[in-house]
């Protein structure tokens, strides 16, 4: 159940459930998995609902509110007392769809019920199954939230639900094949992409949450990165990947393009990597068939070495291209191309070539975590660079990455860099949940 940062306060029928419940019935689901601990991968929920040292699904993982304060993630386990243990299914369901908890009260649109409402009965139950047969119950009370009392009223979601929470259950399109409505299903609901990738509007709602709106998926700035473009794209987004590229992405964290960094780390370690191989062929599938938008005319990446070639001459004038030579080249390689299959290139990724450099400066200055796919860690993760560069370093060596090799995009400013450093500053408590790690 993940969450994004929507953390404020303010923030189809009958019919087609019974369609959805036979075209998405499982096809299949890992050997070592139940039904429903499948659905609890592919809406990745102990991402937020666990902390590091934590029982699972316990709860406690605090989360800023922009101007207000800060959220705990709440104790989901079936314990009686202080968890879910006397939630009847309706009562989970009403949780689960209109975020209306059993007393009551509104949930914050941080646990993201405006995709979840898309799900299937079937896989509703079955998520309800897990959690009350198969998660151990942890007595451990919710921590009270740090929003001043005025602030913490809970009516005004009603109204939020009312203006922004398109709360229907997913309808099966009649014209696309199969594979294309159970990718839909899973990426507008269980794998609630929108949550990250869809840019938000006034009152911090996703602009849409499908592909009726150009505005689906198409990339957005938050939490100190940006998390890119899933919409055809050419350059920033998934215009130049196959299929098959998005499937391997998903399955270990890496393709010809580049490799998870972020939070998306925690997405492949947690979920995607645990899918079947149909439904993260079929989320391919959907994902191919959303068009370009911001890059509808442009012309697709083209390989430039003027900078491998001044790069291997060691003639190193440009800003950067010093800063490149000593900390970056061992990696990466004169050409950008990246070492082996274990360094990802830089020449033509899609993150070097978003207009937005938020990503690049962050996991600049603070690293990534690492990708762990079947119990086993990726051998080479992104090191830190805080405390060895300064500030105009690297925004010169980010600059140079973004335009050699013809990526061609936009510089980023000392300013940016330091803005990103004192926000990112792993020393304060202002903790924002999905702050690059």
């Amino acid at each position: 159940m993940k969450f994004s940062k929507s953390l404020l306060s303010l923030a189809l029928v009958l019919a087609s459930a019974i369609v959805g419940s036979a075209a998405f019935a499982q096809s299949s689901t890992t050997l070592e998995a139940s039904r429903g601990e499948y659905v609890v991968r592919l809406g990745n929920c102990v991402a937020c609902h666990t902390v590091e040292g934590g029982k699972p699904f316990a709860g406690g993982l605090k989360m800023a509110v922009p101007k207000l304060g800060a959220i705990y993630a709440t104790n989901i386990t079936p314990d009686p007392e202080t968890g879910i243990g006397n939630y009847s299914f309706e009562d989970f369901d009403d949780a689960m769809r209109k975020g209306i908890a059993k007393d009551g009260h509104r949930l914050y649109p941080a646990m993201p019920y405006p995709s979840y409402a898309k799900m299937t009965e079937d896989d509703m139950r079955a998520l309800y199954d897990y959690f009350m047969n198969e998660v151990e119950p942890v007595n451990l009370a919710d921590q009270a939230s740090e929003i001043p009392a005025v602030l913490n009223w809970r009516w005004p979601l009603a109204v939020w639900n009312v203006m922004f929470g398109k709360l229907s259950r997913y309808k099966v399109e009649d014209g696309q094949s199969e594979a294309w409505n159970r990718g839909a299903y899973l990426v507008q609901g269980l794998g609630h992409c929108g949550a990250c990738h869809t840019p938000r509007g006034i009152a911090f709602q996703e602009k849409t949450l499908d592909e009726d709106r150009s505005s689906f998926l198409a990339g957005a700035q938050l939490d100190h990165w940006s998390a890119s473009s899933l919409n055809g794209d050419i350059n920033s987004g998934l215009g130049r990947w196959s299929e098959a590229d998005i499937v391997e992405y998903l399955k270990i964290g890496k393709n010809r393009f580049g490799t998870a960094i972020g939070t998306m780390v925690e997405v492949i370690n947690n979920s995607t990597q645990h899918m079947t191989d149909d439904d993260l062929m079929a989320m391919a599938v959907y994902l191919k068939s959303l068009p370009a938008v911001a890059e509808a005319g442009d012309a697709p990446y083209a390989y430039d070495a003027a900078a491998e070639v001044a790069l291997s001459s060691m003639s190193l004038d440009e800003p950067g291209s010093a800063t490149y030579f000593n900390y970056c080249l061992s990696c990466h390689l004169y050409d950008g191309s990246g070492h082996g299959e274990h360094m990802p290139p830089l020449a033509g990724n899609p993150i070097l070539l978003d207009p937005d450099g938020s990503s690049l400066i962050n996991v600049t200055l603070n690293g990534s975590l690492r990708v762990i796919a079947e119990g086993r860690p990726e051998h080479y993760d992104m090191p830190n660079f805080r405390s060895s560069l300064s500030d105009k370093e690297i925004a010169d060596v980010i600059s140079y990455i973004r335009k050699a090799w013809g990526n061609n995009a936009l510089a980023v400013s000392k300013a940016d860099v330091t803005a990103m450093r004192d926000a990112t500053d792993p020393t304060i408590n202002d903790v924002v949940v999905l702050r690059m790690k």
